[in-house]
């Protein structure tokens, strides 16, 4: 499927240059059989230029109603994958869920479900998909780790997802990054193989750019997010990779990613920020129980043209 195409066909420009086509050739915005007419979630308006636009913004599941069909603008951010909690060597930092925003996607009247996916918790499962329709955000991946806990147990590579987790330190094949989806997000960063504590663990893949790699004392940091302006009209960042474990632990990308575990006893990494999608931070301990940051909860926006000035 190509972003920010669908059943508009030859109208499915998107809502700002449709806007400001119509705007600059004098003519009225229409307020029915063009721009959708939608309830549901948390509620906003802002302007921009003569346009103004209404939000709705998802940071829980829920329901959109369609009153009249029409085209919106749609972001959906899947939720963060977890930092590797690892016993072993240093935990990578977990990826951040994909990011994607299309335009002029339209909607037909009816109830349509969001899906708000969860970010993934410590010695669990990647974080989970958003959706609204058939647009999709896949949950980000774990991050590479020695993790005693089911299903987990033994060496575990950064694994697949929106974004890819960053790898674990270790000689074999679990320092690898897990890839991100295509048009979604990017892979995790690779660890230094090595089996010395406090060497570099891999960051988490971020929706903007791939996770960092590790070091030898300082662990990568996690990919940058994406930006966009579609909820506020000011830009905001989404997506961000969880920073992977060492001496020196890798930042949080930039979108809500958490940093990797400050060495010692039961080391936590920085969860990533709710409804950002952003990935957690790494982990490790030789004592105590290490836990990965939990990734952030994803969010889903939904934006339709509401007037302008030529609308009178």
């Amino acid at each position: 499927r190509q972003r920010g195409r669908d059943r508009a066909s030859e109208d499915s420009m998107s809502i700002q240059r449709l806007s400001e086509a119509t705007l600059n050739a004098g003519v009225d915005i229409p307020a029915v059989g063009r721009f959708a007419q939608l309830s549901g979630g948390t509620y906003t308006t802002y302007s921009s230029g003569d346009i103004q636009y209404g939000v709705h913004t998802f940071t829980a599941s829920g329901t959109l109603t369609v009153a009249s069909s029409g085209v919106v603008d749609v972001l959906v951010v899947g939720g963060g994958g977890p930092g590797g909690s690892s016993y072993f060597y240093g935990g990578g930092g977990g990826g951040a869920g994909g990011v994607i925003e299309v335009g002029s996607h339209f909607l037909e009247p009816g109830s349509v479900t969001i899906t708000v996916g969860a970010g993934g918790a410590a010695h669990t499962v990647s974080g989970t998909t958003s959706r609204i329709g058939d647009l999709f955000a896949f949950g980000g991946g774990v991050g590479g780790a020695w993790d005693g806990n089911a299903p987990f147990e033994g060496y575990m590579p950064g694994l697949h997802g929106g974004s890819g987790g960053g790898g674990n330190t270790q000689t074999n094949d679990s320092r690898t990054p897990g890839p991100g989806i295509p048009g979604q997000g990017n892979s995790g960063g690779t660890a230094v193989s090595s089996t010395s504590a406090g060497q570099g663990a891999g960051g988490g893949g971020g929706a903007g750019a791939v996770g960092a790699d590790g070091s030898s004392t300082t662990g990568g940091d996690g990919g940058a997010g994406q930006s966009s302006s579609l909820q506020t009209g000011s830009a905001q960042t989404y997506g961000g990779g969880g920073g992977g474990y060492a001496t020196n632990p890798g930042s949080g990308g930039t979108g809500g990613g958490g940093a990797g575990a400050t060495p010692g006893a039961g080391a936590t990494g920085v969860s990533g920020t709710a409804n950002t999608g952003g990935g957690g931070g790494g982990a490790y301990t030789s004592s105590g129980t290490p836990t990965g940051g939990t990734g952030g909860s994803g969010i889903v926006v939904v934006r339709t043209i509401i007037g302008g000035s030529a609308a009178g």
